[in-house]
């Protein structure tokens, strides 16, 4: 086991904006992908990989360039994915950890639609694979670091995923049929 919060901390300075948003938004991630864990022990889901991943899948938002959160880097914030990947491949993290960070924007991006918009990430599928990394994907969606007191609604969800095509909201609606069941 890691601890997320040590690893969290190397980053983002105690009781800065950026730490409060960045725990608060993923302890939200990780609280209902765990409820939905565990209301479908049949699906046999790692926990604590959930636990740990779900807290660290926003790990590189620092090196983004978002005001809005605190966030004053030089990159794009769609690239803030990939980049966290860096950084816990980098660290004590298993590329388990690292690949939820590198999949889980929107409901992932194919080495296609990346090239096809030239998006400034990696030219390589950046697709959630494992179950835990679709949830964590999945309860991701339903929690902004811009409005942490807001829980979105599935149509809210559906429309924002549907300005990026309706496989995106396919995606999403097949997830949606797995955890909510």
């Amino acid at each position: 086991m890691i601890d997320p919060i040590q690893i969290l901390e190397q980053y983002y300075p105690k009781n800065s904006d950026i730490h409060y948003i960045l725990l608060i938004h993923s302890e939200h991630v990780r609280d209902k992908a765990l409820a939905i864990a565990a209301r479908n022990p049949d699906l046999r889901l790692d926990l604590d990989f959930i636990a740990e991943a779900a807290m660290l899948h926003d790990i590189g938002i620092f090196m983004c360039d978002a005001p809005r959160i605190h966030c004053f880097g030089t990159h794009q914030y769609i690239e803030h994915g990939y980049l966290g990947a860096e950084l816990l491949r980098n660290d004590c993290a298993t590329i388990r950890h690292a690949l939820v960070c590198e999949r889980h924007t929107g409901v992932g991006i194919s080495k296609e639609t990346i090239i096809k918009n030239e998006l400034p990430l990696p030219h390589r599928d950046m697709l959630p694979v494992m179950l835990e990394e679709q949830l964590i994907c999945y309860a991701d969606k339903f929690y902004s670091k811009s409005q942490l007191k807001e829980t979105h609604s599935l149509e809210r969800i559906r429309t924002q995923l549907g300005h990026f095509g309706q496989s995106q909201v396919t995606k999403f609606d097949a997830w949606h049929a797995l955890f909510e069941r």
